[in-house]
């Protein structure tokens, strides 16, 4: 135990919060040294100031440890998981980078800043390479890295091998979106049962932004967004989780269906190869049967930090479609910032 780096979940007591803690429970790398929530909170013992709304041992196996206040003089960690709000990230965030840790950020504040990786270890682990140019420019000794929206995220996973083997000039991509992307208790029952929700605040622009930027190339001081056109359009599904996503890519050189769907196959990106333990030993799983991904069926696969094509076929316009499935609170969520750490570790980024 005294060999794992100790790490702080801030915001512990909503879902998301809740997931970082049951992965964390029995993570190899990191242990549980604070969890931090509100003033309201500080004091409490987490199963009085939680309601576990998740499957498993409740609470993490944590639930008579003491609430911490979540600001850097009463809850800091080398390592701080953050599934704050974006208000209160913005603020927070960067006094925890100031004091020394290194922030692993769910949160949308910093997704977007120049000096911020934005990060998906699979796609553009490179990209840690902007910790040095944060630490620099605000004489920070810690530093923040983001994932991104959990709806890009899904989309990244299965556009970085096709940009790494043809390049991508264009993408449209229709999503079908779980409720519990809307957090707890998220759509209200009357809303959402026997509906579909055809709009989500600021999703599709988060996609069409932050897809460019993760898919883009490293130079070492800045990211240069990929020159692709992406646009979204995003719905509320009633599925409690996995994003499912209708996606239409043109490609350059226009390759045949078997390169793409070889490309998929054969991609054997950082995580794998260094065996990180979130890592799932194959990042994109490629369906045959004409019904599949369905969440039902495929969302947990690899708890959720794998993602799933399938329907692989001819578009008359951009030249090639395909079905997406991903899990949106696991993948888009905790489990990747988690993986974000553990790639961080093995770079080199946490003392």
């Amino acid at each position: 135990m005294s060999s794992k780096i100790p790490v702080t979940v801030l915001g512990a007591t909503g879902v998301v919060g809740q997931r970082f803690v049951r992965r964390l429970a029995d993570h190899p790398l990191f242990r549980v040294e604070h969890l931090a929530a509100s003033e309201r909170s500080a004091g409490k013992r987490y199963r009085d100031a939680c309601a576990w709304r998740l499957d498993g041992e409740p609470y993490g196996g944590l639930g008579d440890q003491v609430m911490a206040e979540g600001t850097p003089e009463f809850a800091l960690s080398p390592v701080i998981f953050s599934a704050l709000d974006t208000a209160p990230a913005t603020e927070l965030e960067p006094a925890f980078a100031r004091a020394g840790a290194m922030v692993f950020s769910n949160a949308a504040a910093f997704r977007m800043s120049p000096e911020v990786p934005l990060l998906v270890p699979e796609v553009n682990a490179d990209h840690l390479g902007l910790l040095e140019v944060q630490r620099h420019h605000h004489g920070w000794s810690g530093g923040i890295v983001t994932n991104a929206n959990c709806t890009a995220t899904v989309l990244v996973m299965a556009l970085a091998p096709l940009q790494e083997a043809f390049g991508v000039e264009a993408v449209l991509m229709t999503s079908m979106q779980a409720i519990s992307g809307a957090g707890y208790p998220g759509v209200a029952s009357l809303d959402i049962l026997g509906n579909v929700i055809p709009f989500i605040r600021n999703e599709e622009a988060k996609v069409e932004e932050e897809t460019p930027k993760m898919l883009g190339r490293f130079t070492g001081r800045e990211v240069e967004l990929a020159p692709m056109r992406v646009s979204a359009l995003c719905h509320r599904v009633p599925v409690i989780e996995g994003h499912t996503e209708a996606v239409s890519v043109k490609l350059k050189g226009n390759p045949s269906l078997e390169a793409v769907r070889e490309a998929w196959l054969s991609w054997k990106p950082e995580p794998q190869r260094l065996k990180l333990f979130s890592a799932p030993p194959v990042p994109v799983h490629v369906h045959t049967l004409e019904d599949r991904p369905q969440v039902r069926r495929d969302v947990e696969t690899d708890g959720g930090m794998s993602v799933h094509v399938g329907r692989l076929r001819a578009c008359p316009i951009l030249g090639v479609k395909f079905a997406l499935l991903g899990h949106n609170t696991e993948r888009g969520a905790a489990g990747g910032s988690i993986l974000n750490a553990e790639l961080a570790h093995a770079k080199g980024y946490l003392r």
